[in-house]
């Protein structure tokens, strides 16, 4: 296996300040939060048309405590139980639009994407509204329930829900177009490396020395991996096996 290093920065928006709404409250108070969100996501540096597109139709206020809605369109990670977390709205889109980038727009309804930690299914609806074909795995039996409660609604047909050890991703769908990780460990797995199709992207925190950063993976080759090292971030950790 060959891995060519190189280090870049990535930028991540400082903060939208957007003010969310509370389920029941009128419907134009979240579309005018969730406009704000995505006018702060442009303001930031997020230039995908498609990727503001999905970002703008999934509300993420469903996907949060009734108690934090109110927050749910500010730059901010919040609590989802079970000691894990719903990235922030910047994050979410910059590594979708860095995975996404090398796939034409007008291949995208083709393309199948692997989501690793599906957490309380906001990205992984994110990544229904942008792609043919998403997977997502959760190893924390608890969050997948609540996943699949919050995501009952919008029923994506294109989206499946497995409940297993992330870092072993899904051998039996791949490869895929895309490898998306929301949880941060030592290393990439080498059965997610293997799991790419050739070209591909996949982009997933490391930590390191007790510091995370962004890791973008492109599989050039059957053999050939080339690794970017980009901005610093903070996820929960990438565990082993399931509870």
């Amino acid at each position: 296996m060959t891995v060519r290093r190189e280090v870049r920065p990535l930028a991540v928006a400082s903060g939208a300040g957007a003010s969310g709404t509370v389920p029941g409250s009128p419907a134009m108070a979240s579309e005018r939060s969730r406009q704000r969100m995505i006018a702060a996501l442009r303001s930031a540096g997020i230039r995908d048309a498609d990727v503001l597109l999905a970002m703008d139709r999934v509300a993420r206020h469903l996907f949060v405590d009734p108690a934090l809605a109110s927050r749910a369109y500010e730059d901010v990670a919040l609590p989802i139980g079970h000691g894990q977390t719903i990235s922030r709205p910047s994050t979410v889109a910059r590594m979708i639009e860095t995975v996404a980038a090398p796939i034409p727009a007008a291949q995208r309804r083709k393309a199948k994407v692997l989501e690793v930690g599906t957490g309380c299914g906001y990205q992984a609806a994110v990544l229904a509204a942008m792609f043919g074909e998403v997977i997502s795995i959760e190893r924390l039996r608890g969050l997948q329930d609540n996943a699949r409660a919050n995501l009952r609604a919008l029923r994506l047909p294109n989206l499946r829900l497995v409940f297993g050890d992330g870092r072993l991703g899904a051998p039996s769908a791949a490869p895929f177009d895309a490898i998306v990780v929301a949880a941060a460990g030592d290393a990439i797995p080498e059965d997610l490396l293997l799991q790419m199709k050739v070209p591909s992207r996949l982009i997933a925190p490391i930590e390191a020395s007790g510091r995370q950063s962004l890791h973008l993976v492109e599989r050039v080759g059957p053999d050939s991996w080339h690794l970017t090292v980009l901005d610093a971030v903070r996820f929960v950790p990438l565990r082993a096996g399931t509870v």
